[in-house]
């Protein structure tokens, strides 16, 4: 399948009520869908830092249930093990999944509202969101959730999503 970014930011009460039936639930935070597949449907979309007043690292959501059911049966395989194990034996690898998860953090607060990134350094919470990557994480050399690291791969490529292309979808 076939994925493109959404040129059209702008959230209309027909997308959004799309990604709550992706979801199976009303979106919290949702901000911005960002990649679409072939069909124009979402395919990853964009939530705020800053959820129900609490800090929320994880920016980019993957809600295309075909990628996401593929990516279900990764996990279930126990690919996640062998990734980390190709990150573990290899420098360049680690230095490429660091840079990764600081270009996320950078990415995360170019696209945080003014007000949002106010009221994280007024409740003490926006260092903390500046500590975590990819999908929340604070080991940058550790790897979690396929589901994460592939929807900020469509987005802004990383070397997970990039091992994932090449060796698994």
């Amino acid at each position: 399948m076939k994925y493109e970014k959404f040129s059209d930011k702008a959230l209309t009460t027909e997308t959004i009520l799309t990604v709550a039936q992706l979801l199976g639930r009303e979106p919290r935070g949702l901000e911005a869908i960002e990649i679409i597949d072939e069909a124009g449907q979402p395919s990853v979309i964009r939530v705020s830092s800053l959820v129900d007043g609490k800090p929320f690292p994880t920016m980019f959501w993957l809600v295309d249930k075909k990628l996401c059911y593929e990516l279900d049966k990764l996990e279930a395989s126990g690919i996640i093990a062998e990734i980390q194990g190709m990150i573990d034996q290899s420098e360049d690898l680690k230095s490429k999944l660091f840079d990764d998860h600081i270009s996320h953090i950078t990415l995360r607060e170019k696209n945080m509202s003014l007000e949002v990134k106010q009221c994280l350094i007024k409740r003490n919470f926006f260092d903390q969101l500046q500590k975590r990557g990819i999908g929340g994480i604070s080991n940058f050399s550790r790897v979690r959730c396929l589901h994460t690291y592939y929807a900020s791969h469509l987005v802004n490529p990383n070397v997970i999503g990039r091992i994932v292309d090449e060796r698994y979808l």
